[in-house]
């Protein structure tokens, strides 16, 4: 620590200061990885409404991964020149007469906390000196609650947590919404959005799934350059509705290509759009034509590869299949690559890819299993890795103990998910059965099973 005390107010001052450092967003440093690449695969193109926020979070996660030893591509100086980064494109967006408002209390109180943490206590107090004078200027609508502005970027934030974060989320959305009804609309855009993805269909009522389709529906008229929302609509309405999905997939499909490819432009939710209600033929030339256009794009190189993967696994044995796996496994390689600390899911499919191609290189894909065992995932991916796991002991090394072993794996981790409740499903299938001589077992695990 340095020789010079840090002032005796000033920790306490930081506490009570609303700003990522306060969020309680430390989180999994495999998840951070994941979350760093997801943030730069959203892009920080001009245009981005919510582009101070992305940087805010980028700048955050700099920090945590920086925090720790020998983690690569993450300093103090990034999480530094992100938080700079925050700040400008804050004020470009908003555009206002005033150089300053609420906008930039949370990117103050970061700032604040940054240089708290680097020692730099006269640097630390200006920016919270900062921060408080515009709560002064700007108090909070709301009694006792944090500036709707600061509601609003917290919401955001939490959207990229889990499915908790993304149901705190849609609350604090609807808070900032009420007490300022002529807010921005990346604001009821996100929060239509957050109330999507925290509402997965599966766990929907029927009400519910009415409320999720009413408030997107608003939120497209309301929002009419966005086609992310647009595309996710979309992709919802084809799960209940049928009537004019292609031609819709089509239509957006043309306006999406036109625009810069991040993703969030929106041919994500569309591939799936294809690959389930149109034609898989037609996802696989959507995705290639979005990487032609931009080749370097790697979101849109797993995009194509996993259409690759739909197709394969959906027409086996098409004579032309094998070139198909051939060139899918090219693309999964070089996306492990791409992505070399966030690499769980392109790893899964190439072990997949490799154990069902024409020589069966088990070997190969229970080798990539095994290293994956080995790493120290979050909760949320040991489970998808268990799950997947315990289907290729199952079905391709015809191994049922060791299979029904790693489902109960999956199922003891309490992460609501679909691959969860698949695990449990399929350990209630083979107990029901009673042709196998862990049954007993099976009904003891899932009789204390918390659900």
């Amino acid at each position: 620590m340095s020789a010079v005390p840090s002032p005796p107010t000033l920790s306490a001052r930081l506490e009570t200061f609303e700003c990522h450092f306060t969020w309680n967003l430390n989180s999994h440093r495999n998840h951070l990885f994941l979350l760093r690449d997801k943030l730069e695969d959203i892009g920080t193109e001009d245009g981005n409404l919510w582009l101070g926020h992305i940087y805010n979070l980028q700048a955050y996660v700099h920090f945590l991964l920086a925090s720790e030893e020998e983690t690569p591509g993450s300093t103090m100086s990034d999480a530094l020149r992100c938080f700079g980064q925050a700040g400008e494109a804050i004020r470009q967006v908003r555009n206002t007469v005033a150089d300053e408002g609420p906008w930039l209390l949370v990117n103050y109180g970061n700032l604040a906390w940054l240089h708290y943490r680097r020692d730099e206590w006269s640097e630390s107090l200006a920016y919270l000196g900062k921060a408080e004078a515009l709560l002064r200027e700007y108090p909070s609508s709301i009694q006792g609650q944090p500036h709707q502005e600061v509601l609003a970027e917290k919401a955001w934030t939490l959207m990229n947590f889990g499915q908790d974060g993304k149901r705190s989320a849609v609350e604090l959305f609807r808070k900032a919404i009420e007490v300022e009804p002529a807010c921005p609309v990346e604001w009821t855009t996100s929060h239509a959005l957050a109330l999507a993805f925290s509402s997965p269909p599966d766990d929907s009522s029927p009400e519910q799934e009415a409320d999720v389709l009413e408030t997107l529906r608003r939120a497209v008229e309301g929002d009419l350059d966005n086609l992310y929302v647009a595309t996710v609509y979309l992709e919802r309405r084809a799960m209940t509705d049928g009537r004019g999905i292609a031609e819709r997939a089509r239509e957006l499909t043309k306006e999406v290509l036109k625009r810069s490819q991040t993703s969030y432009s929106g041919i994500r939710p569309l591939l799936r759009v294809y690959r389930l209600h149109v034609s898989l033929d037609e996802a696989i030339d959507a995705a290639n034509e979005a990487l032609e256009r931009h080749p370097t794009k790697r979101h849109l190189k797993f995009g194509l590869a996993s259409c690759y993967k739909w197709k394969i696994f959906s027409d086996g044995d098409s004579p032309f299949i094998e070139g198909l796996r051939r060139r899918a496994i090219s693309l999964y390689e070089e996306l492990c690559s791409l992505y070399p600390h966030s690499f769980l899911l392109e790893k899964i499919a190439l072990a997949s890819l490799y154990a069902q191609s024409s020589n069966h290189d088990n070997t190969e894909a229970d080798k990539i299993y095994k290293e994956l065992l080995e790493i120290d995932l979050e909760p949320a991916q040991r489970q998808i890795l268990y799950n997947k796991y315990a289907k290729f002991l199952n079905f391709i090394l015809q191994d049922r103990q060791g299979s029904i072993e790693y489902h109960m794996k999956a199922a003891e981790i309490l992460h609501s998910s679909w691959f969860r409740r698949n695990s449990i499903h399929i350990l209630t299938q083979i107990k029901n059965r009673r042709m196998n001589r862990m049954c007993g077992e099976i009904e003891d695990f899932l009789a204390q099973l918390p659900l």
